[in-house]
């Protein structure tokens, strides 16, 4: 049997993908917490194409989880016309962000792939390069709401302190810092 998803690095080809799935992740992970138009002001400032090709200048590094179905191309996060992966999440993540201390930057999963171990396994692989970097610590910023902090804490994460940053336009965002030893 075939293993049911595979981790790639993206490249400027996936910025459309990554995009995508980020518009459609961000409404149902933040429509709880933030208003509609802090959410579109954050995936502009964060998730247009200048945007990304900033952040991998700036280091960040970039994954794709691709799942494996026989739908792959019809959903609309194919990878590619000839196989049968399909996009379903992604990570960024930043070495040496501090002094042995890596950075993940993002992790988004589509909410309807929530609870098959995408998360889990994305957050397993930037552990295991930024290990084996020579990182000792992976550090994250998540917002105080996010339901997604149960499992950080479940996969070793803990929180060290609670902060808020303008990001302009009137906007915060209010998180907590979290951190786990490599």
């Amino acid at each position: 049997m075939p293993h049911p998803f595979k981790i790639i690095p993206a490249t400027p080809s996936d910025y459309a993908v990554i995009q995508r799935i980020a518009h459609a992740t961000w409404p149902d992970t933040f429509g709880d917490i933030l208003s509609p138009e802090q959410i579109e002001y954050m995936l502009e400032r964060m998730y247009s194409y200048a945007a990304i090709e900033r952040q991998v200048a700036e280091g960040h590094v970039f994954y794709l989880i691709l799942e494996n179905t026989a739908h792959a191309v019809e959903n609309g996060y194919a990878k590619g016309k000839s196989n049968k992966f399909s996009a379903v999440g992604y990570v960024s993540y930043q070495l040496n962000y501090l002094p042995a201390t890596a950075k993940l930057h993002k992790l988004y999963v589509l909410p309807d792939r929530h609870g098959k171990g995408y998360g889990r396994a994305l957050i397993d692989t930037v552990k295991r390069i930024a290990k084996n970097e020579g990182q000792k610590k992976l550090r994250l910023d998540v917002n105080y709401q996010n339901k997604a902090i149960g499992l950080y804490e479940h996969l070793g994460f803990v929180k060290l302190d609670r902060f808020d940053t303008d990001i302009g336009n009137g906007y915060l965002m209010e998180d907590w810092r979290l951190v786990c030893s490599l």
